[in-house]
């Protein structure tokens, strides 16, 4: 395997380990806690997806610099290129209106639900797919 291809390969599954433990496991879970209001999980919520997303645009310009320095076969450039892409789309389309909802419900407005979170979550789990797609081919490729 190649330094770009273990660079690549480290990298998705990092991220992937990420995005499970707080997309699927602490973002429901903190509004079970004990005195965890909305207020809070949303406030807490803005605090480690941004933590989160930072993160990830690294792990993806970092997943692109392995994907094009190495050896990546066709398979590998799609599904990567696919990652990416469903990034960009969460944090151009989808966070800014998450964003003014939390906005509005901290400010003490009673917002309703919003449909954008549903479309966020179906997004998580098509990067999901897509990163554990990618590394499986990777390490198949090796």
């Amino acid at each position: 395997m190649s330094l770009p291809s273990a660079l690549a390969t480290g990298v998705v599954f990092v991220w992937l380990g990420m995005v499970l433990a707080i997309s699927f496991l602490e973002a429901p879970l903190k509004f079970r806690a004990p005195g965890v209001t909305v207020p809070i999980g949303l406030g807490i919520g803005r605090l480690v997806f941004r933590a989160l997303n930072v993160i990830e645009a690294g792990f993806a310009l970092a997943l692109l610099a392995g994907v094009l320095l190495g050896p990546a076969s066709g398979a590998v450039v799609g599904v990567a290129g696919l990652a990416v892409v469903v990034l960009l789309l969460q944090l151009g389309a989808v966070r800014p209106r998450l964003n003014s909802r939390t906005d509005r419900v901290l400010a003490g407005a009673d917002a309703p639900r919003s449909g954008s979170h549903l479309g966020y979550v179906v997004l998580e789990v098509v990067k999901v797919a897509a990163l554990l797609t990618l590394g499986i081919v990777l390490l198949a490729t090796a």
